[in-house]
């Protein structure tokens, strides 16, 4: 019987704002169901590609999106993930899916929010990364100082700026080059 470990990166360091669950991890569960027949093979393989078609559509509603598509979207999802095959453990990974419905489809009210959770968890990767490598801090303080500055790196990072010059005007260095402050830059890159 197939068990979720994950459940659609639904982890609380994504748990802000709005958000919706990510379809790469949606497809991974289809992807781990252990099949016997060839038979099994095939309606998983079947299920998988109307996955990746409904994804494919999707990504086309984000870049035009018209209350129509959005219907039929809606349609299809229910025709895609109401499907039962006989196939006792992929019925139940459709079924659980199906289950998350609307935060998987949040994207047809919302267009701005990405389908997947990959770009989110590439950047908590670094702090994991860095853990496994210099171990676990030693105090609270510690911690805080090191989540801190890897995420100044990062923003620094996605916003081209150099984390050397941020921190030089930050800490008011002679003759360090002026950086605006990371809110006001992120603030000019949204509405931008």
């Amino acid at each position: 019987m197939l068990r979720w470990s994950e459940p659609y990166s639904d982890a609380g360091q994504f748990n802000v704002f709005q958000h919706a669950l990510c379809w790469i991890h949606a497809e991974r569960h289809l992807r781990r169901i252990v099949c016997v027949t060839d038979e099994q093979h095939r309606l998983v393989s079947v299920q998988r590609q109307l996955v990746w078609w409904f994804y494919a559509d999707l990504k086309l509603y984000k870049d035009d999106p018209t209350a129509p598509r959005q219907t039929a979207l809606r349609q299809r999802f229910d025709r895609i993930f109401t499907r039962i095959t006989g196939f006792a453990d992929l019925d139940e990974a459709v079924a659980r899916t199906y289950a998350n419905k609307d935060e998987l489809l949040l994207v047809l009210d919302r267009p701005d929010i990405p389908l997947h959770t990959n770009g989110s968890e590439n950047d908590v990767r670094s702090f994991v990364t860095k853990r496994r490598i210099s171990g676990e801090t030693r105090s609270a303080a510690g911690k805080q100082a090191r989540d801190t500055f890897l995420s100044l790196l990062k923003t620094c990072s996605k916003l081209a700026i150099s984390f050397w010059d941020y921190l030089g005007a930050r800490l008011k260095i002679p003759d360090a080059d002026r950086v605006p402050w990371l809110p006001d830059l992120i603030r000019q890159n949204v509405l931008a």
